[in-house]
Protein backbone atom coordinates (compact mmCIF):
# COMPACT_ATOMS: atom_id res chain seq x y z
CA UNK A 1 0.00 0.00 0.00
CA UNK A 2 1.07 3.63 -0.17
CA UNK A 3 2.68 4.98 2.80
CA UNK A 4 3.57 8.44 3.87
CA UNK A 5 6.30 8.88 6.61
CA UNK A 6 4.30 11.79 9.33
CA UNK A 7 6.51 11.65 12.14
CA UNK A 8 7.57 14.92 13.07
CA UNK A 9 8.11 16.23 16.43
CA UNK A 10 5.49 18.42 17.49
CA UNK A 11 4.09 21.58 15.97
CA UNK A 12 5.53 23.67 13.77
CA UNK A 13 8.59 25.95 14.88
CA UNK A 14 10.34 28.60 13.34
CA UNK A 15 13.10 30.23 13.90
CA UNK A 16 16.91 30.46 13.91
CA UNK A 17 17.86 27.63 15.99
CA UNK A 18 15.62 25.03 14.59
CA UNK A 19 15.92 22.48 12.17
CA UNK A 20 14.33 21.78 9.32
CA UNK A 21 12.66 18.60 9.10
CA UNK A 22 13.65 16.35 5.75
CA UNK A 23 10.34 15.78 3.70
CA UNK A 24 10.14 12.34 3.06
CA UNK A 25 8.67 11.24 -0.78
CA UNK A 26 5.56 8.65 -0.89
CA UNK A 27 6.62 4.93 -1.49
CA UNK A 28 4.28 2.92 -3.59
CA UNK A 29 4.43 -0.53 -2.80
CA UNK A 30 3.47 -2.70 -6.17
CA UNK A 31 2.89 -5.94 -4.40
CA UNK A 32 -0.86 -6.37 -5.17
CA UNK A 33 -0.11 -4.77 -8.36
CA UNK A 34 1.81 -7.84 -9.17
CA UNK A 35 -0.91 -10.44 -7.51
CA UNK A 36 -3.08 -8.55 -9.77
CA UNK A 37 -1.26 -8.96 -13.22
CA UNK A 38 -0.61 -12.81 -12.21
CA UNK A 39 -4.00 -13.03 -11.75
CA UNK A 40 -5.10 -11.84 -14.88
CA UNK A 41 -2.43 -13.89 -16.10
CA UNK A 42 -4.01 -17.11 -15.28
CA UNK A 43 -7.17 -16.08 -16.31
CA UNK A 44 -6.39 -15.71 -19.71
CA UNK A 45 -4.68 -18.85 -19.91
CA UNK A 46 -7.82 -20.80 -18.36
CA UNK A 47 -10.09 -19.01 -20.14
CA UNK A 48 -8.36 -19.27 -23.52
CA UNK A 49 -9.10 -22.51 -26.27
CA UNK A 50 -6.30 -24.10 -27.18
CA UNK A 51 -5.25 -24.43 -31.00
CA UNK A 52 -7.85 -27.43 -32.42
CA UNK A 53 -6.13 -30.03 -34.54
CA UNK A 54 -7.09 -29.71 -38.56
CA UNK A 55 -8.61 -32.50 -40.76
CA UNK A 56 -9.57 -32.54 -44.33
CA UNK A 57 -13.41 -32.49 -45.31
CA UNK A 58 -14.29 -34.79 -46.97
CA UNK A 59 -17.75 -35.44 -48.66
CA UNK A 60 -18.91 -38.84 -49.04
CA UNK A 61 -21.42 -40.10 -51.82
CA UNK A 62 -24.15 -42.25 -50.14
CA UNK A 63 -23.77 -45.61 -50.85
CA UNK A 64 -26.15 -46.98 -53.61
CA UNK A 65 -28.64 -49.91 -52.71
CA UNK A 66 -28.20 -51.17 -56.47
CA UNK A 67 -24.73 -51.41 -58.30
CA UNK A 68 -26.76 -49.78 -61.28
CA UNK A 69 -27.35 -46.96 -59.67
CA UNK A 70 -23.54 -46.08 -58.72
CA UNK A 71 -22.09 -43.28 -61.59
CA UNK A 72 -20.69 -44.59 -64.58
CA UNK A 73 -17.09 -43.48 -65.25
CA UNK A 74 -15.58 -43.84 -68.86
CA UNK A 75 -11.86 -45.87 -68.82
CA UNK A 76 -10.31 -43.06 -70.07
CA UNK A 77 -10.74 -40.53 -67.87
CA UNK A 78 -9.41 -42.41 -65.40
CA UNK A 79 -6.35 -41.83 -63.56
CA UNK A 80 -5.14 -44.43 -60.72
CA UNK A 81 -2.48 -44.04 -58.72
CA UNK A 82 -0.70 -46.42 -56.60
CA UNK A 83 1.28 -45.86 -53.50
CA UNK A 84 3.96 -48.10 -52.50
CA UNK A 85 6.27 -48.06 -49.84
CA UNK A 86 9.92 -45.40 -49.77
CA UNK A 87 8.06 -43.04 -51.47
CA UNK A 88 7.56 -45.01 -54.81
CA UNK A 89 4.20 -43.75 -56.68
CA UNK A 90 3.11 -45.93 -59.68
CA UNK A 91 0.10 -44.99 -61.78
CA UNK A 92 -1.76 -45.99 -65.01
CA UNK A 93 -4.65 -44.77 -66.94
CA UNK A 94 -8.10 -46.37 -67.34
CA UNK A 95 -7.87 -50.52 -67.49
CA UNK A 96 -5.33 -52.74 -66.20
CA UNK A 97 -5.15 -55.80 -67.93
CA UNK A 98 -2.49 -58.73 -68.46
CA UNK A 99 -1.93 -57.63 -71.92
CA UNK A 100 -1.21 -54.07 -71.46
CA UNK A 101 0.47 -54.15 -67.86
CA UNK A 102 3.72 -53.24 -68.81
CA UNK A 103 3.12 -50.68 -70.84
CA UNK A 104 0.73 -48.52 -69.06
CA UNK A 105 2.24 -49.13 -65.70
CA UNK A 106 4.39 -46.45 -64.85
CA UNK A 107 6.46 -45.03 -61.82
CA UNK A 108 6.61 -41.36 -60.56
CA UNK A 109 7.54 -39.21 -58.01
CA UNK A 110 6.35 -36.31 -55.17
CA UNK A 111 8.30 -34.31 -57.43
CA UNK A 112 7.09 -30.71 -58.96
CA UNK A 113 9.63 -32.16 -62.02
CA UNK A 114 8.69 -33.75 -65.41
CA UNK A 115 8.51 -37.37 -63.23
CA UNK A 116 6.20 -35.67 -61.26
CA UNK A 117 3.01 -36.94 -60.18
CA UNK A 118 1.95 -33.59 -59.81
CA UNK A 119 2.33 -33.27 -63.67
CA UNK A 120 1.07 -36.81 -64.53
CA UNK A 121 -2.20 -35.57 -62.86
CA UNK A 122 -2.60 -31.97 -65.09
CA UNK A 123 -1.19 -33.23 -68.28
CA UNK A 124 -4.50 -35.92 -67.43
CA UNK A 125 -6.64 -33.35 -66.38
CA UNK A 126 -5.84 -31.07 -68.98
CA UNK A 127 -6.24 -33.99 -71.62
CA UNK A 128 -9.44 -35.09 -70.52
CA UNK A 129 -13.19 -33.38 -69.99
CA UNK A 130 -13.64 -32.57 -66.52
CA UNK A 131 -17.20 -34.41 -66.08
CA UNK A 132 -14.89 -37.63 -66.85
CA UNK A 133 -11.65 -36.74 -65.07
CA UNK A 134 -11.34 -39.21 -61.95
CA UNK A 135 -8.41 -39.96 -59.93
CA UNK A 136 -8.23 -43.64 -58.07
CA UNK A 137 -5.54 -43.34 -54.88
CA UNK A 138 -4.81 -46.92 -53.91
CA UNK A 139 -2.37 -47.10 -51.01
CA UNK A 140 -0.86 -50.47 -50.74
CA UNK A 141 -0.15 -51.57 -46.78
CA UNK A 142 3.27 -50.63 -46.74
CA UNK A 143 2.79 -46.87 -47.69
CA UNK A 144 3.14 -44.16 -45.06
CA UNK A 145 0.39 -42.27 -43.57
CA UNK A 146 2.47 -38.95 -44.68
CA UNK A 147 2.89 -40.44 -47.75
CA UNK A 148 -1.11 -40.46 -48.10
CA UNK A 149 -1.98 -37.01 -47.10
CA UNK A 150 0.54 -35.91 -49.41
CA UNK A 151 -1.29 -37.39 -52.38
CA UNK A 152 -4.42 -35.92 -50.85
CA UNK A 153 -2.68 -32.81 -50.80
CA UNK A 154 -1.83 -33.24 -54.37
CA UNK A 155 -5.96 -33.55 -54.84
CA UNK A 156 -6.53 -30.01 -53.61
CA UNK A 157 -3.44 -28.13 -55.12
CA UNK A 158 -4.64 -29.39 -58.82
CA UNK A 159 -8.06 -28.72 -58.00
CA UNK A 160 -9.02 -32.55 -58.72
CA UNK A 161 -13.12 -32.36 -57.88
CA UNK A 162 -13.55 -36.20 -58.13
CA UNK A 163 -11.29 -38.75 -56.35
CA UNK A 164 -11.64 -41.72 -54.74
CA UNK A 165 -9.35 -43.48 -52.00
CA UNK A 166 -9.64 -47.29 -52.61
CA UNK A 167 -8.46 -50.58 -51.25
CA UNK A 168 -5.38 -52.20 -53.44
CA UNK A 169 -6.34 -55.09 -55.56
CA UNK A 170 -4.01 -58.08 -54.79
CA UNK A 171 -2.69 -58.18 -58.70
CA UNK A 172 -1.65 -54.09 -58.49
CA UNK A 173 0.13 -55.07 -55.12
CA UNK A 174 2.53 -57.72 -56.46
CA UNK A 175 2.60 -55.27 -59.50
CA UNK A 176 4.27 -52.51 -57.16
CA UNK A 177 6.30 -55.22 -55.16
CA UNK A 178 7.92 -56.37 -58.30
CA UNK A 179 8.59 -52.87 -59.63
CA UNK A 180 9.97 -51.80 -56.38
CA UNK A 181 12.43 -54.02 -56.12
CA UNK A 182 13.32 -53.59 -59.44
CA UNK A 183 14.06 -50.19 -58.98
CA UNK A 184 15.10 -49.59 -55.51
CA UNK A 185 15.35 -46.51 -53.22
CA UNK A 186 18.75 -44.89 -54.05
Amino acid sequence: MAEMDTSSGGGHKKGPGVKKAKKLSTRVDLTPMVDLGFLLITFFIFTTTMSQPTAFKLFLPKDAEKPEDNNPVKQSGVLTILLGKDNHVFYYEGMLDNSNASSKFKSANFGNGDDGIRNVILKKKVNTPETDFVVVLKPNPECTYKNVVTILDEMSINVVKRYALVDITEVENQLVKITEAANPVK
